[in-house]
């Protein structure tokens, strides 16, 4: 999985919590299998070659692992904890594949930001953000250890850009 490359204190007692909920997949990417494009746009899934997880469960556990290292929040949770959010996330992956005649690997995450701190009088959570947070990477080569690796670069741009976008967001939402 994709690592955050340099790691921020976490901001401690004060910061927020963020809950990531479960990560759910798009049609497609609920298989294990690495999964191309070809020339002709024609997807393509090697079920010999396949992810050591489904790919969601290892997106999800990135996501985790990203936001932590960001110093963004106090905790990072996942769903079943009894700690709640005061920020959660609900994400679904809809893109992780690799495009050999283009030499790239593509990642994407659909993600809705959600301030469950400060809920309204119906229960309702307050929306933060939403943000399709998209990575690319050149891919070294057409061997599934290559396609594996530029994709799960391209996880980790994706996830960079994401950290990108709730950084302000949740810096704004903090003065309010």
């Amino acid at each position: 999985a994709p690592r955050r490359p340099q790691r921020n204190p976490p901001r401690g007692r004060g910061g927020p919590v963020l809950l990531v909920r479960s990560l759910r997949a798009a049609p497609g990417l609920d298989q294990r299998g690495l999964r191309s494009i070809g020339a002709e746009g024609q997807v393509s899934l090697a079920y010999w070659d396949e992810w050591a997880a489904p790919p969601a469960d290892a997106a999800e556990a990135a996501l985790r692992g990203w936001m932590a290292d960001s110093g963004i929040f106090a905790a990072v949770v996942a769903s079943g904890s009894r700690l709640s959010g005061d920020v959660v996330i609900e994400a679904e992956l809809v893109r992780l594949e690799a495009v050999p005649t283009q030499g790239v690997a593509r990642a994407a995450l659909s993600v809705l930001a959600l301030s469950d701190a400060a809920r309204d009088l119906v229960g309702q959570a307050r929306i933060l953000a939403q943000v399709l947070a998209e990575g690319s990477a050149p891919l070294a080569g057409d061997s599934p250890a290559a396609m594996a690796a530029a994709m799960e670069a391209a996880l980790g741009e994706a996830l960079a850009s994401l950290e990108r976008s709730l950084r302000p967001t949740l810096a704004s939402s903090r003065r309010r």
